[in-house]
């Protein structure tokens, strides 16, 4: 189950550039009752030494009114919460997707691993930058116990993006009219089978009931038994799978669409 996810966005469709983003000043996790401190000192002229590249939601999606983290899940040894927009964590979150989902090649593998990287980092800014509130969340995984005297890298992120697919809605009911897609799951090669991508799913349907989204969709491959049975088992159904001409006549692998119901009330 290499890539848990067949349905990376496209990234060659975003808009691709050099980004240049600095450290945060300071960050220092409490982990007794599970809150994450985060401030950082001002440069000379005046702005934050951290580049915030956009929040989702309703303000500083993610974290209060006191800059604490609010965690939308702790189980299973992982906490997941929005990604913190600063360089540092942003590049982090990148590089998880990147070594995720590339493919590589028999020359030249290093370079074409920072090209796709750099693309991945790219797109995940572009989105964080543009995207409406409430309407695109980047969600990571950590370590429950957290050892403060080091930094403490990103084990698993996801992307929630709320979308009006007509091939999606046209498997859900005839009044709703849109649905959050759950794409770019990934996890650290040494983390992976040890619940974090679970632990991924269960904040999507967190953020879902809290953005008052009822169905959720994702595409996965159609031999990836593996990515099916975790998705199964997390509540979402196969509803379709991409036409037979899309593997026969372009080759692509066959994908299937998967969908799930948040409960309400």
């Amino acid at each position: 189950m290499a890539n848990l996810l067949a349905s990376y966005p496209n990234i060659s469709e975003l808009s691709y550039g050099l980004i240049t983003v600095s450290r945060p000043a300071r960050r220092t996790r409490l982990i007794t009752n599970c809150v994450v401190h985060c401030s950082s000192s001002s440069s000379s002229s005046g702005s934050s030494s951290t580049e915030e590249v956009g929040f989702v939601g309703s303000g500083k999606f993610g974290i209060d009114s006191k800059g604490e983290f609010k965690y939308l899940v702790s189980e299973y040894g992982w906490k997941v919460r929005s990604l913190f927009r600063n360089g540092d964590e942003v590049r982090q979150a990148a590089q998880v997707q990147a070594e995720a989902f590339h493919e590589p090649v028999f020359l030249f593998n290093d370079l074409f691993f920072q090209f796709f990287q750099a693309e991945v980092l790219s797109g995940l800014v572009y989105k964080l930058r543009s995207s409406p509130p409430n309407r695109y969340a980047c969600l990571v995984a950590e370590p429950t116990l957290i050892d403060t005297s080091e930094s403490q890298e990103l084990v698993g992120v996801v992307d929630l993006t709320a979308s009006r697919d007509q091939n999606v809605l046209e498997h859900l009911p005839s009044d709703a009219d849109e649905y959050l897609y759950v794409s770019g799951i990934a996890v650290l090669k040494s983390f992976r089978r040890k619940k974090v991508a679970t632990a991924l799913l269960k904040a999507c349907d967190m953020l879902s009931a809290k953005w008052g989204f009822q169905y959720l969709a994702l595409r996965a491959y159609e031999d990836d038994f593996g990515a099916r049975e975790l998705y199964a088992n997390a509540g979402y159904r196969v509803v379709s799978g991409d036409p037979p001409w899309m593997s026969t006549w372009i080759g692509r692998k066959r994908r299937v669409l998967m969908i799930k119901q948040i409960p309400t009330g």
